[in-house]
């Protein structure tokens, strides 16, 4: 199978930091310095490369070298796949598990979910099997369970994909002094969380697309003879087409250690229709609650039935939830270090909206947060209950807002109320913050200078995971809205007992809780200058199609660091730092007579084809690369900064220096 060139990066990063964790370069030096002197000495030309290889071996290097990168002699067939990732901390660690059954704790009680083979991919049906060496689509599988978080290997895409997979998800009691214990049936039974399946398609540009989000219910193992089922499960689509199979996995599900018992066959079924059956009283509980709800609401006002009060959502497999099972406090461990570098990281994961089949209006999908992050890419809904929960875990007294901007668009964004009662606008697609004071609407017209910065227009409700509020006042517009959200006469709110019945912890399992971030495992230094060699060589290439020469001063490149550090930090506080030392340099560095020309942009992708052409399209970055003239030199930098999951802030700044001429 051919990896795609990010991945094929990504396995460099990885070994390139385990070698370097390991020392590999000094041991091999003090080695050889000490074999030469012990038993050659005098003869070192006389020392070939054999001895020096068999020195090494015996000192045990390579073999340490091989454990260490877990290289498997028999991996030779399709069924010994490289194990998947497996999160256990729901801080930031980042374990692997052996794709091997035997090697489990044996005091603890595992699930092995292990996909065998896929078929009826119907949508990929003319895809051909790939040529060695040649970048094509690929599946990848998501898998989520009671914090665990599981990624397949990528698979070319076909209409039966040749999967092979193993999960190995282990089975716990969440409450106190339980964790530690092995489950037994009837605690396992009792398990409501479903296993989280999520299939994303990635292109050969490197673009995603969510084929499916499933939730399966995985405890019908438990009355299998032997804990051992195999079955057929069939993937439905997403949006529009959730009553279409996307396609059918062979699957296989194994207890591990075997139970002595097996849960019998009715239990199974009597739990199973209990829990169904108290979950949709629940909901409709609810539906009736928010039916009066909305029918007061309106007897206030006739023209609310025009407001953005939004109660219910449905999200990628075209279920009705209500919004505030969205919203949960998530914390990031050690990943994120304040609310400004989660607006940071929210900002960087992907905006794109779901488009209508055939055109027309646009499709709302509020999509489950794993799914989401899985994607790397969602809707304006999903960055603001993401940038939400995220503030919520660092105690801010945060809220979902929706309402309209510009032309009547819907959007949604993010607020944070102080204990002062400060209002600040959080805006989750690129982390720009607003302060907001209402504005007396009797007050005469404000001048352009003082008129409020934020694109929102109106405001028809804010909620969080266990409040929701309806803007009653005369007015929806945000410039004159009063955000005190304990005044009645303002805001209409919904019993919070009413809420926590279905959203809050336990009272849906379908609907689960957030699942913890992953760590990023892009090195930022290995991936920045490989980007940076890239578009030296496209630069190189654009400028040779154009009859020029090219010639690049490593130096001024070095100097341009510090600018594209300013830049992110900037992002990420609003405080501008270290400019003064920037400038100072470029101008050392810049001889008398000559002019220097800059140019930084950001992207949120790694693709050096596709940023060299967007920077193409700017003036200012053509006019640097095609710049002519005496003393011509090239300089470019790049600085990836990474964050959580697959979001990443790349930084490149273009820059030339030559002789001004009069």
């Amino acid at each position: 199978m051919a990896l795609p060139p990010e991945k094929i990066s990504e396995l460099k990063q990885i070994i390139h930091s385990q070698l370097s964790q390991m020392d590999v370069q000094n041991r091999i030096r003090d080695i050889i310095s000490e074999s030469i002197q012990d038993e050659y000495p005098g003869r070192m030309d006389q020392v070939g490369e054999e001895e020096l290889l068999q020195k090494l071996k015996q000192r045990g290097l390579v073999d340490d070298i091989l454990q260490k990168l877990q290289f498997d002699s028999s991996s030779g067939g399709a069924n010994n796949g490289r194990p998947a990732t497996h999160f256990l901390d729901k801080d930031d660690r980042l374990t692997q598990l052996p794709s091997k059954k035997a090697n489990i704790d044996p005091t603890r009680r595992y699930l092995y979910f292990h996909i065998r083979s896929g078929k009826a991919f119907l949508e990929h049906i003319e895809d051909t099997d790939p040529v060695p060496g040649q970048v094509t689509s690929h599946f990848t599988f998501y898998l989520y369970f009671r914090g665990q978080r599981f990624r397949s290997r990528p698979v070319p895409c076909a209409c039966e994909p040749s999967i092979e997979e193993g999960f190995l998800l282990e089975l716990h009691k969440e409450s106190a002094g339980e964790a530690a214990k092995m489950a037994d049936p009837s605690s396992m039974l009792s398990i409501s969380d479903p296993i989280h399946l999520v299939l994303v398609k990635t292109d050969m540009i490197g673009e995603t697309s969510l084929v499916s989000s499933h939730f399966f219910e995985w405890r019908p193992v438990l009355a299998a003879s032997g804990g051992r089922l195999s079955m057929s499960l069939e993937l439905k689509g997403i949006g529009s087409e959730s009553k279409v199979a996307a396609g059918i996995l062979e699957i296989l599900l194994e207890l591990f250690p075997k139970v002595q018992k097996s849960v019998g066959q009715d239990i199974l079924t009597a739990q199973l229709t209990m829990e169904k059956n108290r979950q949709a009283e629940r909901e409709r509980l609810f539906l009736v609650y928010a039916k009066q709800w909305w029918k007061e609401y309106l007897q206030i006002r006739p023209e609310h039935s025009d407001r953005l009060v939004k109660i219910f959502a449905q999200d990628e497999n075209a279920t009705n939830r209500p919004v505030c099972s969205f919203v949960k406090p998530l914390r990031s461990g050690r990943l994120l270090d304040t609310a400004r570098h989660s607006a940071r990281f929210v900002s960087l994961i992907h905006h794109e909206r779901i488009q209508t089949l055939g055109g027309g209006a646009r499709t709302e999908q509020w999509t489950n947060m794993h799914a989401f992050l899985c994607r790397n890419k969602g809707d304006t809904e999903d960055h603001a209950t993401l940038l939400c929960s995220l503030l919520l875990g660092f105690g801010l007294d945060a809220y979902v807002c929706v309402g309209t901007k510009a032309k009547g668009a819907v959007v949604a964004w993010v607020m944070a109320i102080t204990v002062d009662g400060q209002i600040t606008f959080w805006e989750s697609l690129n982390g720009h913050r607003y302060l907001h004071t209402p504005i007396d609407p009797n007050a005469p017209p404000l001048d352009k200078q003082h008129r409020p910065k934020y694109p929102y227009k109106t405001v028809g409700c804010v909620f969080n995971h266990q409040s929701f509020y309806a803007n009653s006042q005369p007015m929806d517009s945000v410039e004159v809205c009063v955000f005190d959200l304990k005044n009645e006469s303002r805001w209409k709110s919904m019993s919070q007992d009413a809420i926590l019945s279905v959203c809050g912890p336990g009272a849906s399992p379908q609907w689960p809780s957030l699942p913890p971030l992953c760590a990023s495992n892009l090195d930022p230094s290995l991936i920045s200058n490989d980007l940076e060699q890239q578009l030296r060589v496209l630069t190189y290439e654009h400028r040779q199609d154009q009859g020029l020469t090219t010639a690049w001063d490593d130096q001024l490149s070095y100097l341009l660091t510090p600018a594209l550090s300013a830049y992110e930090m900037e992002r990420i506080t609003g405080l501008i730092a270290g400019n003064e030392e920037f400038q100072d340099s470029i101008k050392q560095a810049v001889p008398d007579g000559h002019t220097f020309k800059g140019f930084p942009i950001q992207f949120s992708h790694r693709n050096a084809r596709k940023a060299f052409v967007t920077c193409l399209k700017s003036p200012v970055c053509e006019e640097i690369i095609n710049c002519r003239g005496d003393h011509v030199r090239l300089a470019v930098r790049v600085r990836i900064y990474p964050y959580p999951e697959s979001a990443c802030a790349t930084w490149v700044m273009f820059a030339a220096k030559y002789k001004s001429v009069l």
